[in-house]
């Protein structure tokens, strides 16, 4: 006799088992933002709008670098899971400056490049920000300064003095 219960009844709490026995090692992309959509979304099945989020934004940093109203846009996403997002990309964001701050030296072109890209990547507009570092060429804790944000193309600097 065929089972009575809907087959995604569960599934949320399967998602969150692999994850803590594996980490994402072996999720599809998909599963990995309906792990996070069902931090947000409560009660709904939301595979289908993971898979629409992937689709129009490419990957998941495509998803977690979207401006929330097109995020609001998205059948399935309602209010709350945009906001959700976008406080799971700066708390990532937060959390490699202070994994940063302190211990691995910020020299080299390469740990440089990785830094910026992960802190500003993602950016719809210029900004302008400046890192402090201490012996051994370490950032400070809190030692990152926005000095400007611009427009899509340009951020104005002015020198004082």
């Amino acid at each position: 006799m065929a089972s009575q219960h809907p087959h995604y009844l569960g599934h949320r709490e399967r998602l969150r088992e692999r994850f803590l026995g594996v980490g994402f090692a072996g999720f599809a992309d998909h599963e990995v933002v309906e792990l996070l959509l069902t931090l947000a979304i409560p009660r709904r099945d939301v595979k289908g709008p993971a898979k629409e989020l992937l689709r129009r934004f490419g990957n998941l940093r495509g998803v977690l670098d979207a401006p929330v109203d097109e995020l609001r846009e998205m059948r399935g996403i309602g209010e709350v899971a945009p906001v959700a997002l976008r406080i799971i990309r700066e708390v990532a964001s937060l959390y490699l400056q202070q994994k940063g701050e302190g211990s691995q030296p910020m020299s080299g072109p390469g740990v440089l490049h990785d830094f910026w890209r992960v802190r500003l990547g993602g950016l719809r507009n210029e900004v302008f920000e400046v890192a402090y570092l201490g012996t051994g060429a370490r950032l400070l804790r809190d030692g990152i300064e926005r000095l400007a944000q611009g427009t899509i193309d340009r951020a104005a600097v002015f020198r004082a003095g």
